[in-house]
């Protein structure tokens, strides 16, 4: 379990972190997402230990990061932003470090190695020092400290940042497939991945939690929840008669590809009677799908409009 309680951090007069609150229980994947500047990183680093909360706490798998630092970092596997590491070290040398620090000896030393080796596809660039190796490369032996010695709790940040698509997709399988027993937060601003790997997803801002729900629930603050997409020939035409069915409230056409979204009004479903209007018409239809919401679209209004509010109070 991860559990902050009114996490707070302030520089100065500037408060980066403002009383943040949740609990992430084992076999979750929380997405930590927000604008740059929210405070994601910072509140990942005082959950990690780098950085000492002005006030508030947390808690690793029942350790409190104040209290009893040194367990709770035991218990915990971290990613920091930009994978920083030792870059004369070759990535054998700097794993070998890393298993050292962990108090990993023998023949759980050699299989932890040979485990994270293997699942972040290390094999060829062993005997490379860090600072020779591509961003992405870089990334990988990122993560393979983290899960070097088995921890019962990740905080991944940006964790496939850098990586080409084959790359990324081996990252998010890997995530899922060590998130059973774990519990998992990953900061990243690809909200893609938010839909690839995440239980839960929080929106923060301004360095507070403005959203905390799974995926499919913030899919339906989405205007797009529950609209109708479609292509067809003469979009213009089929616009005219589309606003005319019973349930919809607005269509609009896509300027750059003609793509046709037809609106429902509140708690319609229109789907079926879209369906039906296009048969009747004998629409030649190229694509027709219900749109379930868009994260990108949710995202934007959450954080511009506390954005706005900020100013406003201000």
């Amino acid at each position: 379990m991860i559990e902050t309680q009114r996490l707070s951090k302030t520089y100065g007069r500037m408060r980066a972190v403002d009383e943040v609150s949740f609990r992430v229980e084992p076999g979750q994947v929380l997405g930590f997402l927000g604008p740059n500047g929210a405070g994601k990183s910072t509140t990942m680093k005082m959950i990690a230990g780098f950085l000492t909360p002005t006030s508030g706490t947390a808690r690793v798998c029942g350790f409190d990061v104040r209290e009893q630092p040194i367990e709770a970092r035991r218990t915990l596997g971290y990613l920091s932003e930009g994978a920083p590491s030792y870059g004369e070290m070759t990535v054998a040398g700097f794993l070998g470090f890393i298993a050292d620090v962990r108090g990993l000896s023998g023949e759980r030393r050699r299989q932890r190695l040979d485990d994270a080796i293997g699942r972040l596809q290390l094999e060829s660039v062993l005997a490379q020092p860090i600072d020779t190796l591509s961003k992405g490369f870089r990334r990988r032996v990122g993560l393979a400290q983290a899960i070097l010695h088995d921890p019962r709790a990740l905080i991944l940040d940006e964790p496939t940042d850098g990586l080409d698509p084959n790359q990324k997709h081996e990252v998010r399988s890997l995530i899922q497939s060590m998130s059973a027993d774990r519990t998992i937060i990953i900061s990243t601003h690809i909200l893609e991945e938010v839909h690839a790997v995440c239980t839960r997803a929080i929106v923060i801002a301004s360095g507070r939690v403005l959203a905390d729900a799974t995926p499919a629930e913030l899919e339906t603050r989405s205007r797009y929840h529950g609209a109708v997409s479609l292509t067809a020939p003469n979009p213009q035409v089929l616009k005219e008669g589309l606003v005319r069915v019973e349930g919809v409230a607005q269509v609009e056409i896509d300027a750059h590809d003609g793509r046709i979204t037809v609106f429902p009004r509140a708690g319609q479903r229109i789907f079926d009677r879209v369906e039906a209007y296009l048969r009747s018409q004998n629409v030649q239809v190229s694509e027709v799908q219900l749109e379930r919401g868009r994260l990108d679209e949710v995202f934007r209004t959450i954080t511009l409009g506390a954005q706005a509010a900020r100013k406003e109070a201000a």
